[in-house]
């Protein structure tokens, strides 16, 4: 008779090598280290920290900044692990202005509705095209939205924007309907008192095409209708910046989320 196996026991903590990820926020970390919120394919948003990267001449420090592709690797068993190694996967995503921002705006969105160490390789993808998109700054209303319809998907709130909730019936362009957040798409009778939303503005959005100037307010409370409830009362801070850049006034029209 065979002996039993023994369970094997390791006196390291696990290596986790080799993915691709990006810096979501830091913050200094004792004299010399950051802690960072980490977005990494196969591996979800973690917290980690970079020993040593504010030592001067690291270039760590430089590296470790958000919209910076990364190669990382990391070791730890418990919440927050240590980075291992870090190096470049391509050069930084420059974005300025709005698109720096909207950048802000996703890395906040991920942070408040992603759990942590939850895998997301689909929204990794796309977030990591949205970047891409953001630097050449063209439609970002459009980009935004989808992005955000995306991250709802992903967490299983997923809007079906293209059909009557109640009835199932097609949406047409040239209805009006209202949304509600535990039925869905409504025809909006006469005298609704709830935000109306043009079908043209939901077949827009259910499709992935390019918002048109007038549809973009709608599209914008819209989302943010659907985003509220998982985000709680805690205003976000990109929210909050954006107004302090460009003021009330602009951000009527250019508001970024």
């Amino acid at each position: 008779m065979q002996n039993p196996v023994n369970p094997v026991h390791f006196e390291n903590p696990p290596v986790v090598q080799g993915f691709q990820g990006f810096v979501l926020h830091r913050r200094d970390y004792t004299n010399t280290s950051l802690l960072l919120e980490v977005f990494g394919s196969g591996q979800g948003r973690f917290p980690a920290i970079a020993k040593g990267a504010r030592r001067p001449r690291n270039p760590a420090s430089a590296l470790l900044q958000p919209f910076q592709p990364l190669w990382l690797a990391v070791v730890g068993r418990g919440e927050v692990r240590t980075l291992t190694r870090i190096e470049g996967a391509g050069r930084p995503i420059s974005l300025q202005g709005r698109a720096l921002l909207a950048g802000f705006y996703l890395n906040e969105l991920l942070i408040r509705l992603l759990g942590r160490q939850d895998p997301h390789d689909r929204l990794f993808d796309s977030y990591q095209a949205a970047l891409a998109q953001l630097a050449k700054a063209d439609d970002l209303d459009t980009l935004l939205r989808q992005f955000e319809l995306r991250l709802l998907a992903e967490l299983g709130y997923g809007l079906t924007l293209d059909r009557e909730a109640d009835s199932g019936e097609p949406v047409r362009a040239d209805r009006s309907y209202y949304f509600e957040i535990e039925r869905g798409v409504q025809t909006a009778a006469p005298g609704t008192r709830e935000p109306i939303l043009s079908g043209s503005t939901l077949l827009a959005l259910a499709r992935g095409i390019s918002l048109e100037p007038t549809q973009r307010h709608e599209a914008r409370r819209l989302c943010r209708q659907a985003l509220a409830p998982h985000l709680g009362e805690r205003p976000l801070q990109s929210r909050e910046l954006y107004r302090r850049w460009y003021g009330d006034l602009h951000r009527i029209e250019h508001e970024p989320a």
